[in-house]
């Protein structure tokens, strides 16, 4: 298969013809619904699992993220200047490693921090939290740096997980702000087109315009974009692709693995369950990380939120 060139804008997703609908190439997410889905997904899949009590916890943070989410006042938006500029040079306009963030990531970092219940925790992570309510406000600026940069140190990593969550709801309601069609998707198609991100997991669709259509969501800014299927999104190969997963799963969720580079992404396919969510059930299927990576595949990039596990 001949790997399509790159788009001229973001409605490009494959040659046009006349009369034959394309699927929208980017998708943003709407806060006020993102972390509440995934938080009743974790729930809901939490029942009977072996990681009860951690995907439990996991809802419990979702949830947190979804009050700061509705309550916290948004970052002011980006002009359409910048925006355009961005969409110009095929830049991220919300670059994460780049981003002057507002001190209004911090402040739902606080109010995340409140609306967890830390009373069933270990003692590592309650410790953890308490460090974050004491921190200073360049000292947490600097770990957020430093997640984005992917320069956290080991002994950051309990704490790292609640500034991951917050900066996943800052970004989240700063790329809800822009408008889809101002946006080009990169050329690093593996790449968010809002933040520059990998993805966390993709979803094949089972409704829309064009159902089967794959979209990669991002794992920081929550924006979901059209990759084409049939080609490992590291790097691009098509030859050495397979799909994997457990044996007696309901197909819901499988792991692409490419044996041209040694890497997998998840696949989530909404035909098998209109309920599967990109975020809740990548954390709750670690079992099948295990599985492809004792084959020797490494995953395409990490879930923000397991650095503590």
């Amino acid at each position: 298969m001949k790997q399509a060139e790159a788009p001229p804008d973001s409605k490009w997703s494959g040659p046009a013809h006349a009369g034959v609908k394309s699927p929208d190439p980017i998708l943003l997410a709407h806060p006020a619904q993102r972390f509440a889905a995934t938080a009743q997904r974790l729930e809901q899949l939490a029942t009977g699992h072996p990681m009860n009590a951690w995907l439990r916890f996991m809802a419990r943070l979702a949830h947190a993220q979804h009050v700061v989410a509705s309550t916290l006042a948004p970052a002011a938006a980006l002009s359409p200047a910048v925006v355009a500029q961005a969409a110009e040079a095929r830049l991220p306009p919300l670059a994460a490693d780049g981003h002057r963030r507002e001190a209004s990531w911090r402040e739902g970092l606080t109010l995340l921090l409140e609306h967890i219940d830390g009373s069933e925790l270990p003692l590592a992570a309650r410790e953890a939290m308490e460090q974050l309510r004491r921190s200073e406000a360049v000292t947490l600026d600097q770990l957020a740096d430093d997640f984005l940069r992917g320069e956290l140190v080991a002994t950051d990593a309990g704490a790292a997980v609640y500034v991951a969550a917050a900066l996943q709801v800052y970004f989240t309601c700063s790329a809800a702000r822009l408008r889809a069609e101002d946006l080009r998707l990169l050329e690093e198609r593996a790449l968010c087109p809002c933040c520059g991100s990998p993805s966390v997991s993709g979803l094949i669709t089972a409704t829309g315009v064009i159902p089967g259509t794959r979209y990669l969501y991002c794992s920081l800014c929550s924006t979901a974009w059209n990759h084409v299927r049939a080609m490992c999104i590291t790097c691009g190969g098509t030859r050495q692709l397979f799909l994997q997963g457990i044996e007696g799963d309901p197909g819901v969720i499988k792991a692409e693995t490419c044996g041209d580079c040694h890497t997998y992404v998840k696949l989530l396919y909404q035909l098998h369950d209109m309920q599967v969510d990109p975020y809740a059930d990548d954390l709750a299927s670690l079992g099948l990380d295990i599985l492809v990576a004792e084959e020797g595949f490494a995953r395409h990039a990490p879930n923000p939120l397991l650095l503590m596990g």
